[in-house]
């Protein structure tokens, strides 16, 4: 039993090292929880890494409620229901485009069609604008007015922002 219950502390131990090593999202459940729902197939890119947004093409995956609510300032909708080609045909092919969603999921689905077409420099925002804000990174309504708000698209996708409950917003 004494070797038994080392062993389930070694392991807790190193599990939550290699977590804590591997982790590019601040709350280590979430980051759980994104390992295990995104398929990890297109290139992925930190919020704490990324220093210059404006270098890329922002892309935003998310509904068109969710966008007006708010967005990372600069982003073009694109959706993720009715995402269709149509709506990225005025960017070049070569140009850097980095997606986001609400936490990478729908970002991720639309970058591999991105890829699938030709696109040659694409990338999802580990974390989504979740993680954005969380960071404390700024986003902005309608008319480029910053903003406190976030769609967290529902209850159970909303437990994943830290900024206070009065500032979620549902459907």
């Amino acid at each position: 039993m004494k070797n038994f219950l080392v062993y389930i502390l070694l392991a807790s131990s190193c599990l939550a090292m290699s977590c804590q090593a591997q982790t590019k999202v601040k709350n280590p459940s979430f980051a759980l929880m994104l390992k295990t729902l995104l398929s990890h197939t297109v290139e992925e890119v930190n919020v704490n890494d990324l220093e210059n947004p404006e270098d890329y093409i922002l892309l935003d995956a998310r509904e068109m409620e969710e966008f007006e609510t708010s967005h990372i300032e600069g982003a073009t909708w694109v959706g993720y229901d009715d995402f269709n080609m149509d709506r990225v045909a005025e960017i070049a092919k070569d140009k850097k485009i980095l997606v986001y969603c609400s936490v990478g999921y729908r970002s991720e689905k639309v970058s591999e069609q991105l890829l699938d077409a030709g696109f040659e420099d694409v990338a999802n925002l580990y974390g989504g604008i979740f993680e954005w804000v969380n960071s404390g990174n700024e986003v902005v309504a309608d008319e480029g007015k910053p903003t406190t708000k976030v769609h967290a698209y529902d209850k159970v996708w909303g437990v994943w922002l830290d900024i206070p409950y009065e500032y979620k917003m549902f459907k």
